[in-house]
Order: C-alpha cells, then sequence, then structure tokens
C-alpha cells in the first residue's frame, strides 16, 4: 500500500467516532447513564487519535500524490488547511473528553456541565471534518466541485473526452 491508499483507509474514522459519540452521549443523557456517557468520551478521544493518523498519512500522501499528473495543488493545499482546522477541534474534543472522563470518575460536580458543552464541540468538529472531507474528495473527484471550479488540467482531461464521445 502506497502514502495516498493509506489516507484513505483512516481518513473518515476522524469523522465517524464523534458521530457515533454524538449519539452514544444522547442516549447517556436519555438514560441518565454514566457508563454510556463515559464510552461517548472515549468515542471523542479515539477520533482525536484518528485525526492524528489521518493528518499524519496525510502529509505523506500529498507527497505522493503531487507527483501524479492531473492534480491541482490548489485542491490539496485547500484540503491541508482544512484539515489542519478540523484536527485542531478534533484533538480539543479529545482533551476535553480526556477531562471528562477523569471528571465523571472523580465523581465531580462539573462534570455534568462538561458533558452538556461537549455536544456543541463535538458539533462543530462535524462540521469542519464535512469540509475537510468535502474538500479532499474534490481533489479527485471533479463531479463535486462547484460548477466552473475545474483546474486547467481537469477542464482539458474533460475537453479531451468530449471529444471521443
Amino acid at each position: 500500500m502506497n502514502a495516498a491508499h493509506w489516507h484513505l483507509a483512516v481518513n473518515h474514522l476522524p469523522l465517524i467516532f464523534p458521530i457515533a459519540g454524538l449519539l452514544v452521549l444522547a442516549i447517556g443523557f436519555f438514560t441518565k447513564s454514566e457508563v454510556v456517557k463515559r464510552t461517548a468520551l472515549f468515542l471523542f478521544v479515539v477520533g482525536a487519535i484518528t485525526a492524528f493518523a489521518a493528518m499524519n498519512t496525510g502529509e505523506r500522501a500529498e507527497e505522493f500524490v503531487e507527483e501524479l499528473p492531473g492534480f491541482s495543488h490548489d485542491y490539496i493545499h485547500e484540503h491541508e488547511e482544512a484539515a489542519e482546522r478540523f484536527a485542531l477541534v478534533a484533538y480539543a474534543l479529545g482533551a476535553a473528553s480526556l477531562f471528562g472522563l477523569w471528571a465523571s470518575y472523580k465523581r465531580k460536580g462539573f462534570a455534568r456541565v462538561l458533558f452538556v458543552g461537549l455536544f456543541p464541540l463535538a458539533l462543530a468538529a462535524l462540521w469542519m471534518g464535512r469540509e475537510t472531507g468535502t474538500s479532499g474528495g474534490e481533489i479527485r473527484h471533479t463531479e463535486i466541485r462547484e460548477t466552473g471550479s475545474q483546474t486547467p488540467a481537469t477542464a482539458e482531461s474533460h475537453e479531451g473526452e468530449e471529444a471521443h464521445e
């Protein structure tokens, strides 16, 4: 497997874990179960770890992909910038979740407030993750780019395809 393949293998995990974490956290509030809420926080921590893995593999994938014909550095750069912002929020969510796990185990009074505060942070992480995923998809999938935003190399390849039809 090359660097780009590794990145493709792990890049969805930083989104999947916070989605699952939000669902589990909501169930934890509904059922008033500390164990379920702690499970949600654990999922957020794992999401932060997978964000680190995606960032690491993304750096190596960038070097690999930039050498291939038909790729735009502009799309790669936009994706990298979005990924860096997303990673910071994912790391913050993971760190706050670790703190929340500690507070829950120690039965600190502020643990409930922390659990509630993680909802908007997790939602922000998901929104930024969506932005990152979309910009990553635009690197290779021209069909999801906004109209008129094709790179010159992409536009030329589409013109060549039309000539063969």
